[in-house]
């Protein structure tokens, strides 16, 4: 299976219960950003833009697991910045397990190889390594030689110690698809346990023409889901339909509510107009009908997983048609 069981039961119990308590908006993954502190300065990145004056604040441990308390989310993104630089990593990598959530830990992977043992192998733990290319490619996008060789060479040492785990590509204008299909291929080949692939967020800060318009996206998606039938990707086929511009998904910006240093995020994990002290305030204050295709102009070529998919696993029990396709696609591992 391209999921592990323990996290399908974990997101069809939480959706159940909230749809029994008669809940329009909860959320599906929490984004915790410990630090925004990075070891890279990636062209396509724009937290070091956004936040390039409070890049050394970090947010307490204490306030990291209240978080994920607060939000109630059945799975836990820790991203950044790098979150191995933060330096009670292993705490609340432990913390959040022991409050039964499950773990996508977004890194480069530069730190991981030696930072493996502050952790213990879980299902519910998966490291989550960036490529967005072959080394050549990936290298000028990291801005630093050798981040890909270093990359595998975790992504080894840590399947060999018994971790899951996978990868996230971003896809952007310049991107060579047979490049993609090539490291996938390579990733297979090491036993990934799934690849997640979206289109690059338009960053307004990073000031470089990049990024994809909606027409590019569906071009470009058209092999990404070709690859899907032959490699084991995590992101879902009415996901990647979207993508190819074959489906029509509402965005759900509540889905992926991000805390970081500076509070919670508003609206979403890539557009910031406020931070709230509370997850309470951020549900509560937001007005989320002013964002999306049609209302915001930085949502006009946003088709990222984080805004889309959780409308996947929300909508996906309305059609059988669907529904079966995502079993299909569930039990199929490559």
């Amino acid at each position: 299976m391209r999921f592990p069981l323990s996290l399908q039961i974990s997101l069809t119990s939480y959706l159940l219960k909230n749809r029994l308590a008669s809940r329009e908006k909860f959320p599906m993954v929490l984004m915790l950003e410990p630090t925004h502190a990075c070891n890279l300065e990636c062209s396509g990145c724009g937290r070091i833009q956004e936040y390039k004056d409070s890049l050394a604040e970090s947010l307490p441990l204490e306030d990291c697991l209240r978080s994920v308390e607060e939000s109630g989310a059945p799975v836990v993104s820790v991203t950044g910045g790098e979150p191995l630089i933060y330096p009670r990593i292993g705490e609340l990598i432990s913390g959040i397990l022991k409050r039964g959530r499950h773990i996508y830990f977004c890194t480069n992977g530069l730190l991981l190889e030696k930072s493996l043992h502050k952790f213990q192998p879980s299902p519910r733990l998966n490291f989550n390594i960036s490529l967005d290319g072959m080394e050549k490619t990936h290298d000028s996008i990291s801005g630093k030689q050798g981040v890909f060789a270093q990359a595998i060479q975790s992504i080894k040492a840590a399947k060999q110690k018994g971790f899951r785990v996978c990868t996230n590509t971003s896809i952007f204008k310049e991107t060579d698809m047979d490049e993609i299909e090539e490291l996938f291929a390579l990733l297979d080949s090491i036993k990934i346990d799934g690849m997640l692939v979206a289109p690059a967020f338009g960053y307004e800060d990073v000031g470089r023409d990049i990024f994809l318009d909606r027409k590019s996206i569906h071009e470009k998606f058209k092999k990404v889901y070709q690859l899907s039938t032959r490699y084991k990707l995590q992101s879902t086929p009415l996901y990647l339909k979207f993508c190819m511009g074959e489906r029509d998904l509402k965005c759900t910006p509540w889905g992926n509510p991000t805390r970081n240093p500076q509070g919670w995020k508003s609206p979403c994990y890539l557009i910031t107009d406020a931070h709230y002290p509370t997850f309470k305030d951020l549900m509560e204050k937001t007005a989320w009908e002013k964002y999306g295709v049609g209302n915001d102009p930085r949502c006009a070529n946003c088709m990222m997983h984080c805004g889309f998919e959780p409308t996947v696993v929300r909508e996906v029990g309305k059609r059988f048609s669907d529904l079966w396709e995502m079993i299909v696609w569930n039990m199929k591992s490559s």
